[in-house]
């Protein structure tokens, strides 16, 4: 299964789309759609919604895996997320592609094993589980990519528990 997971952000949004067999996982692409600093907001947004619809279009995911928005300090900020959040939901959903969202500390769970690891620690054991020589950059691609990697332990563990239980029926 290719899991397109996303770091919603208006000057930089996160990609990474990772290819899971069970417990294999591979990471076929990463990277990061941004905008220039100063552009009007709106101009902002239509360009993530359409370099979000031309990501879906080139890379075909099964599902699309995004992380669930959490207000810290600056709802001013968190504001402007929510909003490039709400475009990129857009073009998944009219992708028709599934939609799976994820809490910061579901992710920090699934790829770590500790809710509330470091964002280092995060990092680290995304690039150990992909195999990597290094932690890919920027940071806001390398969340992305635990935010996939979230969705992929997530639904290969569900898938083989749903299969054991199948097989133990017959």
């Amino acid at each position: 299964m290719q899991i397109l997971g996303i770091d919603p952000g208006y000057g930089i949004t996160g990609f990474g789309i990772v290819d899971a067999q069970r417990s294999s996982y591979r990471l076929l692409q990463y990277g990061a759609i941004t905008t220039p600093a100063g552009t009007d907001f709106p101009l902002r947004l239509e360009m993530i919604y359409n370099d979000m619809t031309r990501l879906l279009q080139v890379s075909t995911p099964e599902a699309v895996a995004i992380e669930e928005l959490f207000f810290g300090q600056n709802v001013t900020t968190g504001i402007g997320v929510a909003q490039s959040r709400g475009v990129i939901l857009l073009a998944v959903q009219q992708a028709g592609i599934p939609i799976f969202q994820y809490k910061p500390m579901q992710v920090k769970q699934a790829v770590v094993g500790y809710g509330n690891a470091t964002k280092h620690q995060v990092q680290d054991m995304t690039r150990r589980l992909l195999h990597l020589n290094s932690i890919p950059k920027p940071d806001d691609a390398a969340d992305a990519i635990a935010i996939a990697l979230c969705h992929a332990r997530s639904c290969t563990s569900l898938l083989a528990k749903c299969s054991e239980k199948l097989k133990m029926e017959s």
